[in-house]
């Protein structure tokens, strides 16, 4: 089902921790699935300087939130909004057709994140989450 590639990066998970003193947090999680990842950004002058998850989920889950975080450190919040779930597919080498989902909870944490950040929301799960998936800010 997984490629090696796949099942080497969920061995050897980068950025898997919660991270202390955020500057941003953006939550995403799959209504029909039940995974959950929760991404951290520490952003200095609109770049983000360091990446790192969490999730609730399957191997394509970490593998996903794994890659996009190595992806995001050093990149400028504009160019990070544009990351999609098809790029980080590709950095992976591919998913399985049932767990193309994975990625795009991270697409979703992302823009979650920054759109906390900006201060267009007051929840980590900015404007698309699930009901009764979110938590509030402090």
């Amino acid at each position: 089902m997984y490629s090696d590639k796949v099942l080497e990066l969920f061995k050897n998970p980068q950025n898997a921790y919660k991270m202390k003193n955020p500057s941003a947090v953006g939550v995403s999680a799959s209504c029909g699935g039940g995974d959950v990842l929760e991404l951290y950004l520490k952003i200095k002058d609109s770049v983000i300087v360091d990446a790192s998850f969490l999730t609730f989920g399957c191997a394509a889950a970490i593998v996903s939130g794994s890659v996009a975080t190595t992806m995001l450190k050093n990149m400028m919040l504009d160019e990070a909004l544009k990351l999609s779930n098809k790029q980080i597919i590709e950095k992976i080498g591919g998913l399985p057709a049932t767990k193309m989902h994975c990625s795009i909870l991270v697409e979703e944490a992302i823009k979650n994140a920054i759109e906390n950040y900006k201060g267009n929301s007051n929840n980590a799960c900015g404007k698309n989450a699930c009901k009764g998936s979110c938590r509030k800010l402090k």
